[in-house]
């Protein structure tokens, strides 16, 4: 579905993988407050998502994680120094892209999802990318914050020739060609691979080029 690939599982869990680095997990709202781990708990409250296993709520991500290890033979995750710490020179420039974040591009979403922890995360990210890969990071990180944004209903159309670029048809005016480039995705429809065309309605927005004349959603890799 659009840029992603989506999985819906019989147990209510949905995976939505962009083919990248980012990976979105959801559960049917069936399981609200009755799960745990390194997801959190599904209450709707993001304070106590820190749980560890003995349910003390921390707010150390390290002491979280190591809570939940599979075997307590395994040995405890150690703290790394901040990627921008380690890698200075790709610092102002992380800060510098992922600024868009916090620009007038994304203000019609600020108010709705707080760009701060997106923006934090995209510049970490940013300046982690240090081996090829930096602008796929940095894009990654502001897709999600858009995503975000198109699930608390704001519709942010950010990407640009410029900016993480994924359509072709961005000079095209409308009617000019069968595909378009739609960022908050569209209705859900009967493909080759989705031949009853029926969609869980847990999967929200998802963006992707549209053939306007046939209806079908396709990601960029099946661009024709």
């Amino acid at each position: 579905m659009g840029i992603y690939l989506v999985i819906e599982a019989n147990n209510g869990l949905i995976l939505m993988w962009d083919r990248k680095t980012s990976m979105f997990i959801k559960l049917n709202p069936q399981f609200k407050g009755h799960v745990c781990g390194l997801c959190g708990n599904y209450d709707g409250n993001a304070n106590n998502d820190f749980t560890t296993r003995s349910q003390a709520v921390v707010v150390n991500p390290l002491d979280f994680g190591n809570s939940w290890k599979v075997s307590a033979s395994c040995p405890d995750a150690k703290s790394k120094r901040s990627p921008c710490t380690a890698n200075p020179y790709r610092q102002s420039w992380s800060q510098k892209q992922c600024s868009i974040i916090q620009s007038k591009v994304f203000t019609d979403c600020h108010s709705k999802v707080d760009p701060s922890p997106f923006y934090d995360a995209c510049v970490t990210d940013s300046c982690a990318c240090d081996s090829g890969g930096d602008c796929e990071c940095f894009c990654t990180a502001v897709a999600a914050y858009a995503e975000a944004c198109n699930e608390a209903g704001a519709c942010i159309a950010w990407r640009s020739p410029q900016i993480c670029p994924l359509f072709c048809d961005y000079y095209n005016s409308p009617g000019e060609c069968e595909w378009h480039y739609k960022a908050c995705g569209a209705q859900c429809m009967k493909t080759c691979r989705n031949p009853s065309g029926s969609c869980s309605t847990q999967i929200p927005p998802l963006e992707g080029t549209v053939d306007i004349h046939l209806g079908s959603i396709l990601g960029k890799n099946n661009f024709p």
